[in-house]
Formats: C-alpha cells, sequence, structure tokens
C-alpha cells in the first residue's frame, strides 16, 4: 500500500515537472528583448509564416536552439551530478569534481590563448581551419573527452572509488594551473574572450550545430538510464552490489562514459555551467522524498531542464543584454547545497 501510494506521488510529480518544462520552454520562445506573441510562435513552430519576417528567424534561428540546448544541457549536467554522487556516495559530487570541466576549459584556452580560435556565429572568424568558433567547440570537446579516457585507463587501476575521486581533484588543479599559465601571457583580448567564455550560456549552439549536441546528449543520457538498477544496488553499499552479481568495474567504466560525454558536450557548448549539476540532484530528493533512482533518474532529468530553462529565461529577459548564465544558476544552487550542508551537519 505504501509502495502504491508512493509511485502514485512519483507519476504525479513528474506530470507536474513534465507541465513546468513545457511551460518554460514555451516562455522561452515567446519572452525575450523582443517579445513575440504566442500565437505566432505556434504558427512558426507548425510550418507556417509569421506576421513578421524577424518574428519568425528570431523563432528559428536563435529562440529554438537555445531553448532546446538549455532542456539538453541542464538535463544531462542534472544526471551527471546524480550518478557521481550515488556512485561516489557523496552528496556533494558534481560533474566538475573529476576535473572533466577543466579538462574542457583547458581544450578552450589552448585554442583561444594559444591557437587565436574565438567565439564565432557561423561565419569564419577564427584564425584556425574550423569556422565560426567551431574550433573552441572541439577545443572543449577534445580537453573533457581526454580527461574522461585518462579516468576510464586509471579506474583499471584503481580500485578505491575515494582515491579515484582525489585522483580526480588533483587533475582538476593541474589543468588549472595550465590555463593560468595560458592567461598569462596571452593578449587582453584573447582573456576578455576566455573569460567571456567562462560565464556560460545555452545561446551559443546555432542551429546547424544542435543536432550534434542532441545526438551526443541523448547517447549520455540513454546510458545513465541503463544503469538504474545499477545505481539502486550502490545505495546498499559496494559490497552488497557485488554480492548481487553487479559487475562494479563495468558500472564505473560505464558510469564514468556517460557522465564525460554528458559534461564534454555542455561544457564544450555552453562553457562550464555551475551548479545545475551539483543542486539539481538535491532538489530531486527533497521532492520526492525517496531515492528510488527509478523515478529519481527521470525527476532529476526533468528537474535539471526545467531549471536551466528557468535560468536562461532570466538571463534574457532585460532589454538589450543578456546576463551571463553563471550569474543565475548560484542564486538556485547555493542555497539548495548550503542547507544540504547545514541538515546533514557536516
Amino acid at each position: 500500500m505504501l509502495q502504491k501510494a508512493f509511485y502514485l506521488k512519483s507519476s504525479t510529480l513528474l506530470l507536474l515537472l513534465l507541465a513546468g518544462v513545457s511551460v518554460l520552454f514555451f516562455c522561452n520562445l515567446t519572452f525575450g528583448s523582443v517579445p513575440i506573441p504566442l500565437r505566432e510562435v505556434l504558427t512558426v513552430l507548425c510550418g507556417g509564416e509569421a506576421s513578421r519576417s524577424s518574428w519568425q528567424f528570431i523563432v528559428l534561428q536563435l529562440r529554438l536552439p537555445q531553448a532546446v540546448t538549455a532542456l539538453l544541457c541542464g538535463a544531462s549536467l542534472a544526471v551527471s551530478g546524480l550518478m557521481l554522487q550515488t556512485f561516489f556516495r557523496n552528496p556533494l559530487a558534481g560533474p566538475s569534481v573529476l576535473g572533466i570541466s577543466q579538462g574542457a576549459s583547458l581544450g578552450v584556452a589552448i585554442v583561444m590563448l594559444a591557437l587565436g580560435g574565438t567565439l564565432g556565429t557561423g561565419v569564419a572568424t577564427d584564425t584556425l581551419s574550423l569556422p565560426g568558433g567551431l574550433s573552441v567547440v572541439a577545443g572543449a570537446f577534445g580537453g573533457a573527452v581526454s580527461i574522461t579516457l585518462l579516468y576510464l585507463l586509471l579506474s583499471r587501476f584503481v580500485k578505491s572509488n575515494l582515491v579515484l575521486l582525489i585522483l580526480g581533484i588533483m587533475v582538476g588543479y593541474l589543468t588549472s594551473s595550465v590555463v593560468t599559465l595560458l592567461n598569462f601571457f596571452a593578449s587582453v583580448e584573447d582573456v576578455h574572450s576566455y573569460v567571456n567564455w567562462g560565464m556560460g550560456s545555452f545561446g551559443n549552439v546555432s542551429p546547424d550545430r544542435l543536432p550534434l549536441l542532441c545526438a551526443i546528449s541523448l547517447t549520455g543520457i540513454l546510458l545513465a538510464v541503463s544503469q538504474t538498477k545499477s545505481l539502486n544496488a550502490l545505495l546498499l553499499g559496494e559490497h552488497y552490489a557485488v554480492n548481487l552479481g553487479m559487475n562494479l568495474s563495468r558500472v564505473r567504466r560505464v558510469m564514468l562514459l556517460s557522465t564525460g560525454l554528458l559534461t564534454a558536450v555542455t561544457t564544450a557548448f555552453c562553457g562550464p555551467v555551475s551548479f545545475i549539476g551539483l543542486a539539481v540532484p538535491h532538489i530531486a530528493r527533497l521532492m520526492l522524498g525517496n531515492a528510488d533512482h527509478r523515478v529519481l533518474l527521470p525527476a532529476t532529468l526533468l528537474t535539471g531542464g526545467l531549471i536551466a530553462l528557468l535560468c536562461n529565461l532570466i538571463c534574457v529577459m532585460p532589454t538589450h543584454i543578456v546576463i551571463p548564465l553563471n550569474a543565475v544558476t548560484p542564486l538556485f544552487g547555493a542555497p539548495v547545497i548550503i542547507y544540504i550542508i547545514l541538515k546533514k551537519r557536516y
């Protein structure tokens, strides 16, 4: 009876989250520096022509890719944080804890500070061969994937999750040190561009790059969903999970691959987005009051997408300016982490 009541409550919560995501998604298409009536947005999405050609361009070329990016990247970071917190049994673990975000930052620093690449919007603005900022995306993705592959290699030799976590922190410090040196020797203009990238934005993904973002994000999310049973077993401890027949080494590799892909693609396209991966899993747990990953994982995915869409809406609402994403995400994430720390009394 109690289990039936729990799943009824969970189903209701998931439906409410889905409704919230849908509302915020359309709000992202409607509101901004140029308000567009909802009926015009629906007309454009259904293949019709808007009353003004500028509205057609804004919806299809700017706001729709930005909203889809926010939804996918928010969900990706949130589920990455959930997997890391469960696997390492550490409520303060997040996508940046393994140094993957720092690896992406190093890749971008090499491209922008050492090789002269810049962020672009689809025209050839780089001094590199890749057009319009794709060199920056490639650098970030390459850096993040390199760190992920390093951990996949280390996981074959390091048996302790705690040691693997410490290695992640150390690798993060090393990459940050190299980035600091690159910043020191770079020009003022290059440092300014790098700092702007580091502020985070969901608006850097053009329509032609969106399919790549969707493909990699959905692959990482499907890998995470495939580990639902293993994540539930890990809640009871590693020894219990192994006694149930779980291959801990295989689960570790899949988890690292999934979080690596999700963090890499998000950081590559949007910059190092803060707090979503760390705080959203706790928000989902507080709403559910349960740690069963069969409902916690979808709730985390939806909550991550909802928070990201809300943050993006706040960023674009002021007239003629766009607030940096990392100036908004701590407003939602920091209070949650402070509450968790005080509640657990660390």
